[in-house]
């Protein structure tokens, strides 16, 4: 164990996520969502069936005791893409990588409610302060001067992280049977077949600097899926998980510099709280014992 590294691991995989979102962004404006998601699921393909291959892991990628398993947890995985695609293109990056913080909330309640798992009093106070921030950050959204994109692009984000959220509960339960290796492959691979199912409804001919721009998006996303793997390889995941949210810095920094974007202030207040929320909740599953490792493995950070 080498929980330095690991760190180092996370902190650039979440760099090569917030790149990887700033892409869509921008691709999002001018690329068919679909044609967007198929790019990144397929692209992401060539350095994580490398790793697989290097590794010898192939076999073990295909072999599955699960398959309905598998399958609604990828089909769940690539809806939460879509709707997470759909926010980056209305929001300030900033705004939607804070309210994909709310994942990690909802994934407590899920958990307590198909799981079984026991979420004693301190963690469901974590929950209920989370889930203020949440509101906190939605507010300029759906208060009084809102904007109609800006709205639809929040309800989006929110969406979103229910239903990554979602996933991720099924991936704990799956990560009991199957290996992280089929988890990766059949979630990209789904991902793949959902983006291409939307090519009748309008794909665009991508000019050539979109279609570099589509391909470094989707290597970003495998990228980033090996660094958040490898990461956990190096330290406990109560260890490395909270340094993903230096997304919101990344993000923060990215979208003033590509986007000329600022976010609001009010929207990092709400980030903050959800965070420190966050941490608590890693903290107390750390101190109960609780191993989310193969979850933060196959999952990484929204929005992906």
């Amino acid at each position: 164990m080498n929980p330095l590294f690991g760190i180092v691991l996370v902190v650039v995989a979440t760099l090569a996520f917030t790149l990887m979102a700033a892409l869509v962004r921008f691709l999002g404006q001018e690329v068919p969502l679909g044609e967007v998601v198929f790019a990144r699921s397929f692209f992401a393909l060539i350095p994580l069936l490398g790793m697989i291959l290097w590794r010898g892991e192939l076999a073990t990628a295909l072999h599955t005791r699960n398959p309905f398993g598998h399958f609604s947890r990828s089909v769940f995985g690539a809806f939460g893409m879509f709707l997470n695609f759909a926010a980056l293109a209305l929001l300030p990056l900033a705004d939607a990588t804070a309210i994909s913080f709310a994942t990690p909330i909802f994934s407590v309640v899920l958990a307590a409610i198909f799981l079984g798992e026991v979420i004693r009093i301190r963690r469901w106070s974590a929950v209920g302060v989370g889930f203020v921030g949440v509101l906190v950050m939605l507010w300029p959204f759906i208060g009084e001067y809102r904007d109609s994109n800006a709205t639809l692009g929040a309800l989006l984000g929110l969406s979103g992280a229910l239903v990554v959220a979602g996933a991720m509960t099924q991936v704990r339960h799956l990560s009991r049977t199957e290996s992280t290796a089929s988890l990766v492959f059949y979630f990209s691979v789904t991902c793949c077949l959902c983006g291409l199912a939307t090519l009748p409804w309008g794909w665009v001919m991508p000019t050539p600097r979109e279609f570099v721009l589509m391909v470094t998006m989707g290597l970003l996303g495998g990228i980033g899926q090996i660094l958040i793997t490898e990461s956990y390889r190096h330290a406990p995941a109560s260890v490395v998980a909270p340094f993903s949210y230096t997304a919101m810095i990344y993000s923060i920094v990215v979208g003033y510099l590509w986007f000329g974007e600022v976010p609001q202030a009010i929207v990092l207040a709400g980030a903050a709280i959800v965070i420190a929320a966050g941490l608590f909740v890693i903290w107390r599953e750390r101190k109960l014992g609780l191993d989310r490792t193969e979850e933060k493995r196959v999952s990484g950070p929204p929005p992906g």
